[in-house]
């Protein structure tokens, strides 16, 4: 049996590295921008949970802050499916059934 994780309990992943990683850093998000090598807004859309985290833009933040990629990657991946079994019941699909 899978144990799944409520979705009440999936963060969007940049919510936490906003609250967890840049703010205590104690930079801002023009100055980590420019140095991680992305725009402003880039950056912005991400950390105030507008946009997802990319591998590329997760590779910065391990880079920049040493948090590994994968664990980023992972809270994204938990956060979308939370969303969208949010939603699963408007999705219709049966059950797959090969006549062969």
């Amino acid at each position: 049996m899978a144990l799944e994780m409520h979705r009440s309990l999936a963060i969007h992943v940049g919510d936490w590295l906003k609250t967890e990683i840049v703010e205590p850093s104690g930079a801002n998000v023009t100055t980590l921008a420019r140095h991680i090598g992305v725009s402003r807004q880039a950056l912005s859309t991400l950390l105030n949970a507008r946009a997802s985290l990319s591998a590329d833009m997760a590779i910065r933040f391990e880079k920049a802050f040493g948090v590994k990629a994968d664990t980023l990657l992972r809270m994204q991946t938990a956060y979308d499916l939370a969303q969208a079994r949010a939603q699963e019941a408007d999705i219709k699909v049966s059950r797959f059934a090969d006549a062969a």
